[in-house]
């Protein structure tokens, strides 16, 4: 397995060789040294620590807080995979100087090496000051959850003509803007091939298709470890959640039954 260490720059030397990008949540220390030793390229705090770990309805109910906790605690488990924090709701919709301030904390105090942040040609500007500041980032287009009201639901986006040029435009934007790379969440797999082609930056794609330069989903998903809703594009590759409910179970009929612990 290849240890050398991913970095924002060689983003774009992986697409350029051809090399696939795999991305995978993560959320505390085990699950980033997990994510580390099995040889993932991305290790993302994602703003979805908010669902499948604090037991929040939204996105958008996350706080730099959280962020910040939970991306330090990952940074101690990881050394090879490059750590991306999501900035969460309002850390960069407010102004500028919020925006990379708060970028600043990610990297000062949650030890993230990107940060990542939703929007097209509107947050433009906001990406180019980030990025001046010595700070990599990438986009996110398509379906954002940090505007899943103003999109009207958690839906594909892009599938009109209007939608998939606005997205194009965008992606270029972001790339002129000075973004490491970006992900296309849930937009036709044609529209992803089209815009991955189109740039220099790798595109990540989540329900999006093949063609992106690479994949993430998010690990409780790939776990079945998150049982409230599980999206359609997603591969479950275990059922951790019965395994630990049937280990639970085990656990607590020996205790009621005195099988636990043995005399000896």
């Amino acid at each position: 397995m290849e240890n050398k260490k991913v970095t924002a720059p060689g983003l774009a030397g992986m697409k350029s060789c051809g090399e696939k990008i795999s991305v995978l949540t993560a959320y505390d220390y085990p699950m980033g040294r997990i994510v580390d030793d099995a040889g993932i390229d991305i290790a993302l705090v994602g703003d979805s620590v908010g669902r499948v770990v604090l037991g929040y309805d939204s996105e958008l109910k996350v706080t730099m807080e959280d962020m910040i906790s939970h991306s330090a605690a990952v940074s101690r488990g990881v050394r090879r995979a490059l750590l991306v924090c999501d900035m969460p709701f309002l850390s960069y919709q407010i102004s500028e100087d919020d925006a990379v301030r708060n970028a600043g904390r990610l990297v000062q105090e949650g030890n993230a090496e990107v940060v990542k942040l939703e929007g097209g040609e509107y947050v433009a500007n906001t990406i180019h000051r980030i990025v001046s500041a010595g700070i990599p980032v990438i986009g996110h287009l398509g379906l954002t959850p940090q505007s899943v009201h103003q999109l009207g639901g958690f839906r594909k986006v892009g599938k009109d003509p209007e939608g998939a040029d606005k997205i194009k435009k965008d992606a270029l934007i972001l790339q002129d803007a000075g973004a490491s790379g970006i992900v296309l969440e849930a937009i036709p797999a044609a529209l992803a091939k089209e815009v991955t082609d189109s740039l220099s930056i790798p595109t990540i794609g989540i329900g999006s298709g093949p063609d992106c330069d690479g994949q993430v989903i998010v690990t409780h998903d790939l776990l079945g470890l998150f049982d409230k809703f599980k999206p359609s594009f997603v591969k479950q590759y275990a059922d951790v959640w019965q395994v630990m409910l049937k280990a639970f179970e085990n656990y607590s009929r020996d205790v009621k039954d005195g099988a636990f612990p043995e005399r000896k």
